[in-house]
């Protein structure tokens, strides 16, 4: 899980991109995109993430790891992690590469989308920020999975469990 800083030309400002990523599948499995970014949203991501790949049925849950990022370091975020009963793995500062996966994912998402538009507004920017990430997830090909998106890798691979 990690932030991404977008630019608002329009209304000179910053939004946040905080997204959660699977490195299993490569998937984003849930994101908040917002003027600010803060433990709750990470929360709130954490929770949805984990109903979404129905991880409460299970004993054993994800680790997750970040940086040590405002949002990360919160106390809401903790004891979420406490609540949801996740191992929180934080990197040690200035090591990026530890959190390879979503780090790799920032730079893909910052050549594919964020470099190629110049957003007048946070609608705009939000709109395109989402319907690039469902692109990324249904249908953008990854060589380390086969040359299949997230969604079909999981497809085939579940099919033949």
């Amino acid at each position: 899980m990690d932030v991404k800083y977008g630019f608002i030309a329009g209304e000179q400002r910053f939004f946040f991109l905080l997204s959660l990523i699977d490195v299993y599948d490569r998937s984003v499995i849930d994101y908040h995109i917002g003027l600010s970014c803060k433990g709750k949203h990470a929360s709130q991501i954490l929770q949805r993430a984990l109903w979404r790949r129905q991880q409460f049925e299970h004993q054993e849950r994800p680790v997750i790891r970040t940086d040590n990022g405002p949002q990360f370091i919160s106390h809401i975020f903790e004891s979420s992690c406490e609540t949801f009963r996740v191992e929180h793995e934080r990197i040690p500062p200035k090591t990026p590469n530890k959190n390879a996966h979503i780090e790799a994912f920032h730079s893909i998402l910052e050549k594919e989308c964020l470099e190629r538009h110049e957003f007048e507004s946070y609608r705009q920017a939000y709109e395109t920020v989402t319907n690039y990430l469902l692109f990324y997830n249904q249908r953008r090909i990854h060589g380390s999975l086969y040359d299949l998106s997230p969604v079909e890798f999981n497809r085939h691979w579940n099919s033949n469990e």
